[in-house]
């Protein structure tokens, strides 16, 4: 397939940087990881499998892993790979901001190492970025087969959800998806700071307190639970509300 190239033309500030003509658009992937030896050379396997209609690099971010998650990462051979490792155990939300740093694509896609969500959907969410649709995409379990969500999960998903329309008044049908695809100079340009799973209400409130426009994907689904190493709990939810009402107190 050929290389999809990126026409000046399209009002994204990625596509502004570039000389006169086209170019091709590159795409950065994000992997926060903690703990996910069970899954994670399964995972970089499906990872750089991929056939991207553009060039893309993965930043594994180990984030103080007590298990091997270091070692499978140090071992794994293929240059789209890139390892930042933490030595303390400090949050998804700043493991994702060390990958955010070290990412070089015009784009930026978050993706869990457990498989919860799968990379052969990843140019589900590229396509309309590269169309010039939106700035940012995120992929929505809600509207596409999802297995595995138990009941819990999923009402806490959906209050969210539908708190964050009620403040922001967003369209949005989740907000705590974990595929989430930004404009890198726009994401960079966010002030970020939460440390945990508060990212994801954070990140969705500061977007859409800029006015820009979520377009969303259908994606699949396929959860697991704590059994399998899902780490998400009630306390987590609680603190995402706090998070949206903070960021609605906030200029």
């Amino acid at each position: 397939m050929p290389p999809v190239t990126l026409n000046t033309s399209v009002p994204t500030s990625s596509a502004e940087r570039s000389a006169p003509g086209t170019r091709t658009a590159t795409l950065s992937i994000v992997v926060p990881i903690y703990n996910e030896e069970a899954t994670l050379r399964q995972a970089l396997e499906a990872f750089c499998s991929i056939d991207l209609e553009i060039p893309y690099e993965i930043i594994c971010v180990d984030d103080g892993s007590e298990d091997s998650s270091v070692e499978i990462l140090r071992q794994y051979e293929d240059r789209r790979v890139v390892v930042v490792e933490s030595e303390v155990n400090a949050g998804k939300g700043a493991a994702l901001r060390k990958g955010f740093e070290r990412a070089s694509g015009d784009f930026i896609l978050i993706q869990d190492a457990d498989l919860e969500y799968d990379p052969a959907e990843w140019h589900l969410l590229l396509q309309p970025a590269l169309r010039g649709d939106s700035r940012v995409v995120y992929g929505s379990r809600f509207l596409g087969k999802r297995t595995g969500m138990k009941l819990h999960s999923y009402l806490a998903n959906r209050f969210l959800t539908l708190l964050t329309k009620v403040i922001f008044g967003s369209g949005i049908t989740d907000m705590e998806t974990c595929y989430k695809l930004f404009d890198r100079d726009l994401l960079l340009s966010l002030p970020l700071t939460a440390d945990a799973f508060d990212f994801e209400p954070q990140v969705t409130a500061l977007v859409l307190k800029r006015g820009e426009r979520i377009v969303e994907v259908p994606i699949s689904y396929h959860g697991r639970d704590k059994a399998a190493g899902k780490k998400i709990g009630f306390r987590d939810g609680v603190d995402a509300i706090k998070m949206l009402l903070r960021c609605a107190r906030t200029a």
